[in-house]
């Protein structure tokens, strides 16, 4: 019996092991696509004077820490509203859900939203949008705080990876207007995963 049970938990064992490697092949490709985009003259939003020098954007060390599977709570009859941007356009967004989730033993909740406005591309019907600052925002990582492109998930969990986070365009160009992370979702603690601040390593 116990040969058994210690089989079944070596079988339950590798297929963690074996999900958290996807999970962390996921947050290479991902950072290699962005790379890639940025490496690329006719898709790169990079200023002429910064892309002649560019020779990639830095992250954060991968680490499985930051991909966080969190309890997703759906908050229906949500008003819309304006999100405050870095210029006077204000888009409109309506709060979907939270995401509560621990890391290091202290909780965290992080909103996410929907945009009211469908989006032109097919394939983004169930586009979540997730701002956030942390510790590491203006030490380290962009001062204006980053995103997460989120999907809104099939049951009440839904996986976080960090290690995706992104700056908005403004971070590289104030050509571009960008959401302000809301205050709420300030997170008190460094979120040392994902893009760092562009030139300022």
């Amino acid at each position: 019996m116990k040969h058994l049970v210690f089989l079944s938990f070596l079988i339950f064992s590798t297929i963690i092991s074996a999900q958290d490697q996807a999970l962390i092949s996921e947050s290479k490709a991902e950072q290699i696509k962005l790379n890639e985009e940025f490496s690329n003259p006719e898709t790169t939003i990079l200023e002429p004077k910064d892309f002649k020098k560019f020779k990639g954007l830095e992250f954060y060390p991968i680490e499985e820490k930051f991909i966080i599977k969190a309890a997703f709570v759906r908050t229906p009859n949500e008003k819309p509203f304006l999100m405050p941007t870095t210029t006077s356009r204000k888009p409109e967004y309506v709060k979907y859900g939270e995401a509560h989730f621990s890391i290091h033993e202290k909780d965290f909740v992080l909103n996410l939203f929907k945009s009211t406005e469908p989006y032109d591309e097919p394939g983004y019907e169930d586009y979540l949008f997730l701002p956030f600052t942390d510790l590491t925002s203006g030490d380290g990582s962009y001062g204006g705080g980053r995103f997460l492109d989120q999907r809104i998930p099939e049951g009440d969990t839904i996986v976080i990876d960090f290690n995706k986070a992104y700056n908005p365009y403004c971070a590289y160009s104030a050509r571009y207007s960008c959401p302000i992370p809301p205050k709420e979702n300030d997170l008190l603690i460094r979120i040392e995963a994902g893009v760092k601040d562009f030139g300022k390593h």
